[in-house]
């Protein structure tokens, strides 16, 4: 019964440690890539200010990427 204990606690910390490492790799993944300001300009986008945070790259499917 002990065994049994033991080893359901170790699973239940291997999934949520997976869980955790899936969360931080969607997240990243989800975040917007940054872009050149010759890319921008040449997929069509405008290169707009914003406050406290520099310059954006606004494309014309309604993204925005930061200025690298």
């Amino acid at each position: 019964m002990r065994m049994r204990r033991i080893l359901g606690l170790a699973l239940a910390a291997a999934t949520l440690a997976g869980v955790s490492a899936v969360g931080a790799v969607s997240a990243g993944a989800a975040s917007s890539p940054n872009i050149s300001r010759d890319d921008c300009t040449a997929a069509g986008g405008q290169i707009v200010s914003r406050p406290y945070a520099g310059y954006a790259c606004a494309l014309p499917d309604g993204t925005t990427s930061a200025i690298t």
